[in-house]
């Protein structure tokens, strides 16, 4: 699995004109699901992405994770992560999960980090087309993959 992970002041995702979710500070989550991901890849992100310390102390040092700065999180599938662009100019998508797959492993995400964080967590539609509007904090933007733990 693969994560472009925001922190933000806020974010949305909006699809057919009708706002799916919404968060106010926190991160927003783009994940990608690989054709080999499992559950572990899902368990390894969760207890990684909780107990990032990206979010500012009282010194505006980054020192406090999501836990605990009470943040939230909103998660959007973004299979295009995984497209390749190693031959000609338009993306493979070869190396993504089959939706169905992809789509198991998302909600499985999902759950587990409302588990970790103790609340619901909004999301997109997957497989829908979505516009998602952010306000970046920082800008902070990572990158994580369950596959590339060194990254």
């Amino acid at each position: 699995m693969r994560i472009v992970l925001q922190r933000v002041r806020r974010a949305s995702v909006t699809v057919e004109g009708k706002i799916t979710g919404a968060i106010g500070p926190g991160l927003l989550l783009l994940l990608g699901v690989g054709a080999d991901d499992t559950t572990a890849d899902a368990q390894w992100l969760v207890e990684k992405i909780v107990r990032l310390r990206i979010f500012p102390d009282a010194e505006e040092k980054m020192n406090l994770s999501l836990l605990d700065c009470d943040g939230e999180a909103l998660v959007v599938s973004q299979f295009t992560l995984f497209g390749s662009l190693k031959k000609g100019n338009r993306p493979s998508f070869n190396r993504s999960a089959p939706p169905e797959l992809a789509r198991e492993l998302y909600a499985e995400f999902c759950r587990q980090l409302s588990v970790a964080l103790g609340k619901p967590v909004p999301t997109g539609i997957f497989g829908a087309m979505m516009e998602v509007q952010l306000l970046n904090d920082g800008p902070v933007t990572l990158i994580l993959d369950s596959h590339q733990r060194d990254f």
